[in-house]
């Protein structure tokens, strides 16, 4: 069952837009990050504060059937707001990949989980290993599983 709830697009206009396009072409346009090629998925969350639906665009990090949900903030030495969504809503996102979204539990994975879904993003998205090391903490990676519905 779809998230419901009033939508606030992002305050960032390059992220405003590449949502709005992505669902409304049905994943066809603004499918992949920028210029780069590289695939993108659109993640609604609920807003930790606001309870507000939060639409970001992420890299695609698929792997039979889940997706890794990668917090780098581009190697920021502070998390991304959307991380504290997750932590607060765990069971409040859905993911868009293609035409339709569908819902998802996510969870933060650790130790050795954690370090195969990082091999697996770094190799969906290589800046991510840059990102890791310009920043002193550990960028967190959550795992989202399709909810049966």
């Amino acid at each position: 069952m779809p998230l419901e709830g009033e939508y606030e697009p992002s305050p960032s206009a390059w992220v405003r837009d590449q949502v709005a396009a992505y669902e409304a072409s049905g994943g066809s346009e603004a499918n992949t990050l920028t210029d780069t090629g590289l695939p993108v998925v659109i993640v609604t969350m609920r807003g930790a504060k606001s309870g507000k639906l939060r639409k970001i665009a992420l890299m695609r990090v698929e792997h039979d059937g889940q997706y890794a949900l990668v917090a780098s903030k581009g190697g920021s030495p502070d998390h991304p707001t959307w991380y504290l969504n997750l932590k607060a809503s765990p069971s409040s996102v859905s993911i868009q990949d293609g035409r339709e979204p569908h819902d998802y539990d996510v969870r933060e994975v650790n130790g050795d989980e954690r370090a195969r879904w990082w091999e697996r993003a770094v190799a969906a998205y290589p800046p991510y290993a840059e990102y890791q090391e310009k920043t002193s903490r550990e960028i967190p990676v959550f795992v989202a599983t399709r909810r049966d519905s």
